[in-house]
């Protein structure tokens, strides 16, 4: 037992930990997002469609957060733009949660993308920043385990939650966001690298005596060196097409139970299961996944989740919905436990920030693009419709995935480290 846990959690420094925590905390109080369609035509009577496109303006304020969020991590600090993030989420949750109007909750919706995304780019930049890389891939396997224990706990909650009032969901939720702020700001250091100075600008700005103090500055980089790397930007696509099929479980799956009588009690517990069965299998399988071939990590695990989610046009049962989680699930585990730490391994030191957020377009666009698509296919066709064409898009994702195999293979492989 104790080489179990000396080979699954040590070797972090005290930092990380409080960053750990800080995102469990976070997480726990994440209940608005996963109800937000029910929500909005629930609660503001909105219809499916507009529904959906709140939704959508809400992941385009994700998308514009990441890119702010990973140049302001890399240009200010990624403690700055944590603190920034987080308590700004808990000032937009509450803007949401109390708007009135189509136009109203679009505002905020966007303004609450914006801030609750910025986060993102500046945590996953300080994880590589703070631990070597042989240990990156463990280290953001551990931040899932926490996501996903907070996310069972709060799913379950929250179903109970939401019979008596959405208004509860939003303050506790903003609660959250509130506590990992104060958290950072308490107990998380400044990350972000610095680089060497030219010689000659060292001494016109200071004296010998305080050449040490100055031979650091700020990172040079801008986004335009990140959007080169082809690698890079082709990753970033092949991960948006399978968020937007694993983020159909958070957007439309709701709603398509509902078509089937189940509500959010139910919901809530069968979402739960997911983070269940991350937070009991994940650490158990965590150190092998990370020592097997990334891409093809990858590879399976987007496989298995395009299959699992396709197959959720044959449920109509709860049991059946939670078949189809709990199988889509071991296909996530295997994704995640590799996902971030390929982005690291592309990412040039002081451009982390920047790679962070361009991965992090990935994860807001395909929350964009999920309730967006979700819901016209649902309500095109139902869900015989919509699952299986989901399914179909994760299937090409890991297709994508397979042909940039060798490519990832070459710039972080132990022969490029």
């Amino acid at each position: 037992m104790t080489s179990f846990f000396a080979t699954h959690l040590g070797g972090f420094p005290r930092a990380f930990w409080a960053l750990w925590t800080g995102t469990l905390v976070n997480r726990l109080g994440t209940m608005v997002e996963p109800f937000l369609g029910l929500y909005l035509t629930s609660a503001r009577g909105l219809s499916l469609g507009q529904a959906g496109g709140v939704m959508a303006v809400h992941g385009a304020g994700s998308l514009v957060g990441q890119f702010i969020g990973g140049l302001l991590a890399d240009r200010f600090g990624r403690r700055r733009t944590l603190l920034l993030s987080t308590f700004g989420t808990g000032t937009a949750m509450l803007v949401l949660g109390y708007s009135q109007g189509i136009v109203m909750l679009i505002a905020a919706a966007a303004l609450l993308g914006l801030m609750a995304d910025m986060f993102r780019p500046a945590a996953q930049a300080m994880v590589a920043d703070m631990v070597p890389a042989e240990d990156r891939a463990r280290a953001f396997g551990l931040n899932f385990w926490a996501v996903n224990l907070g996310w069972a706990v709060a799913m379950v909650s929250a179903g109970a939650l939401a019979r008596t009032g959405f208004h509860t969901l939003f303050w506790i939720n903003a609660a959250a966001c509130a506590g990992f702020g104060i958290l950072v700001w308490r107990a998380v250091p400044e990350t972000r690298p610095s680089v060497p100075v030219n010689s000659a600008d060292s001494a016109d700005s200071a004296d010998s005596a305080d050449a040490e103090a100055v031979a650091v500055a700020a990172p040079r980089g801008s986004f335009l060196d990140v959007l080169r790397d082809r690698v890079m930007v082709g990753y970033t696509f092949a991960a948006m097409a399978y968020v937007f099929v694993l983020m159909q479980s958070m957007t439309t799956m709701p709603l398509a139970m509902r078509e089937h009588g189940l509500g959010p009690g139910t919901y809530g517990w069968v979402i739960g299961l997911n983070g269940l069965v991350i937070i009991t299998v994940q650490p158990v399988v965590i150190a092998w996944l990370t020592r097997r071939d990334h891409s093809l990590v990858l590879v399976a695990g987007m496989t298995i989740v395009g299959i699992g989610v396709g197959c959720t046009a044959l449920a109509s049962t709860a049991w059946q919905y939670a078949v189809v989680v709990v199988f889509w699930t071991f296909g996530e585990i295997m994704v995640a436990s590799v996902l971030q730490a390929v982005v690291a391994g592309l990412s040039p030191d002081h451009l982390r920030g920047r790679y962070s957020g361009l991965y992090g377009l990935a994860w807001s666009g395909g929350f964009m693009l999920a309730p967006l698509g979700g819901t016209q296919l649902l309500g095109l066709g139902g869900s015989a419709l919509m699952w299986p064409v989901c399914g179909a898009i994760g299937l090409v994702a890991a297709g994508a995935q397979l042909a940039l195999a060798p490519a990832i293979r070459r710039r972080t492989g132990p022969s490029a480290a």
